[in-house]
């Protein structure tokens, strides 16, 4: 049987993540590792400066204390795992909230599938956008139409390949809708987000400073062929992006071998 490992950045008890096991159970076996708490914006972190406990929940099921999703996949596989043998595939979510454009850089939810792909496993992000903030999503209920979708494509690459070459990995969003709304998957490019500076100041009792980050409301550029993945979702389709990991800009070497001569 084809072996699934889970994880998110949502926290190990996250609806999210219990969602996505019963989407995959029918079709593989499944392993989670995912961190203790909420560890959302942790980007593709791993910690460093401290030990950290794997702490076992259930069968298969474990949580890393104050862990990230990368630290989950990076000690997970060197040590859950015998030697020589690698779970089939790696996915990352169900997150609330979106992960498009450059907020895949942010998010642990994506940093998760990256790890993945730096051990040589297939990964997958997938994220279910929100209305709002994120006050929709209350129960497993609101995952029907990620659910349905993370188990078609799990099983397509299970029963076939993995689409993409090495250090790469899909990153799927689900539009804010009900499954009859959708219109179908469209295969999208990352889009250019927009972002603002919603900082909150305040005082604590001692009349010490500190700041709060708020959220920004989901605003970007408009692409060209609106083939981005903000403008999938807007239209209720399904995004999935093919994500690659070698962020070298090869337009610009021949510019810049060019400007340091000069």
């Amino acid at each position: 049987m084809k072996h699934i490992l889970i994880t998110n950045d949502d926290g190990f008890d996250a609806i999210g993540i219990k969602a996505l096991i019963k989407a995959l159970s029918p079709i593989a076996k499944i392993t989670v590792v995912a961190p203790a708490k909420n560890k959302s914006a942790c980007g593709h972190s791993l910690t460093l400066d401290r030990p950290l406990r794997m702490i076992n929940v259930n069968d298969d099921y474990y949580k890393i204390d104050d862990g990230s999703p990368t630290d989950c996949i990076f000690i997970s596989l060197n040590n859950l795992f015998k030697e020589g043998y690698k779970p089939d595939l790696v996915i990352s979510g169900i997150n609330i909230g979106a992960n498009m454009g450059e907020d895949i850089t942010y998010s642990g939810t994506a940093a998760a599938a990256m790890e993945a792909t730096l051990q040589g496993i297939p990964a997958i992000a997938i994220s279910q956008v929100c209305n709002d903030r994120c006050e929709d999503i209350t129960s497993e209920k609101d995952f029907v139409l990620a659910k349905k979708t993370i188990a078609k494509i799990a099983k397509k690459i299970l029963e076939n390949k993995f689409p993409l070459e090495n250090r790469r990995f899909l990153n799927i969003n689900i539009p804010p809708i009900k499954e009859e709304e959708c219109k179908g998957i469209k295969i999208t490019k990352a889009g250019y987000r927009v972002y603002g500076n919603d900082t909150h100041r305040h005082l604590n009792p001692r009349g010490e400073e500190f700041y709060w980050i708020g959220l920004h409301p989901l605003i970007w550029e408009r692409s060209e062929h609106l083939d981005c993945d903000f403008e999938a979702i807007k239209g209720n389709f399904i995004s999935i992006s093919p994500i690659m990991l070698d962020m070298t800009s090869y337009d610009d070497i021949t510019n810049l071998n060019n400007w340091i001569k000069e």
